[in-house]
């Protein structure tokens, strides 16, 4: 029997250590052990990759990162209370499990990984997004990360993934698509989690790709997308009229109508006008 093996199943550690979920953290935990293997095995195969868990909680993905034999496992934790279940698998894995305690947005963990690295992890609803959005505009690219494997809400899932005139099009299509490949690879109801959440939850595989689909700026590119999606039902003309003061021809430079709204320009669409604002 192995040490993971050893390990209590996690209803036992959460009632032991009196870890149930909280609201403001964010945190709704899987508990099914099957479940967070299948999502530890998304990941690909993670021997000889360390990879950062991002709110382990009581530890299921973390157990199961471990089991599919990852390198090592940099997990970040808010929650002080989840500290001793999580050094039960410390115990269980020797020299496999670094544990730091504090909140994801302010701690960097570049320091304590070494390449090749993958992030899998159950996000925190509340900080998920901003950290996708960190670790797709890093000041260099490619980034410290070949790839996220990370569960969202299912809204989140399919604005990352989404294609240019649909609903779900937005900032996050075109900051992820520029220069990842993004897909869904797994979708979990809410009766998947404890406790269940109000919505749904999927999957999403982002994997790097060695350079952006297309040339640009990114600091420009950034600044004109989120223009353009704050204002999405106007047309790009109006919406982007704070950015240029000659909006009519810059947009005539990219190629595009300012009649266009930004849900109907494409990810090649926004850096050629990224380009003509550079230029």
């Amino acid at each position: 029997m192995s040490g993971l093996d050893a390990l209590p199943p996690l209803r036992e550690v959460i009632a032991a250590h009196g870890l149930s979920a909280q609201k403001a953290l964010g945190q709704n935990f899987i508990l099914d052990l099957n479940v967070t293997a299948r999502i530890a095995r998304l990941a690909g195969d993670l021997s000889g990759h360390d990879v950062l868990e991002i709110g382990p909680g009581p530890g299921g993905l973390t157990r199961g990162l471990l089991a599919e034999g990852a390198r090592r496992v940099v997990a970040i934790e808010r929650d002080r209370r989840c500290l001793p279940a999580l050094e039960q698998i410390v115990r269980a894995c020797p020299g496999r499990l670094v544990v730091i305690e504090g909140d994801a947005l302010a701690v960097d963990p570049r320091e304590h990984l070494d390449p090749p690295v993958r992030v899998v992890a159950n996000l925190p609803y509340n900080a998920g997004t901003e950290l996708l959005i960190r670790w797709l505009t890093p000041e260099q690219w490619p980034p410290f990360w070949d790839s996220l494997t990370l569960m969202f809400q299912r809204e989140v899932a399919e604005r990352i993934t989404a294609a240019p005139g649909s609903k779900a099009y937005g900032r996050l299509s075109v900051l992820a698509q520029w220069r990842t490949q993004a897909r869904i690879v797994m979708r979990l109801p809410p009766a998947a989690f404890t406790p269940p959440p109000s919505v749904s939850s999927a999957v999403v595989q982002v994997t790097a790709l060695p350079a952006p689909r297309f040339p640009a700026d990114a600091a420009i590119l950034e600044r004109v997308v989120a223009a353009a999606f704050n204002q999405r039902r106007k047309m790009l003309r109006s919406a982007l009229k704070g950015i240029a003061p000659d909006i009519a021809a810059v947009l005539a430079r990219a190629g595009l109508s300012p009649e266009l709204r930004a849900e109907q320009v494409s990810v090649e669409g926004f850096c050629a006008l990224a380009r003509a604002l550079a230029g």
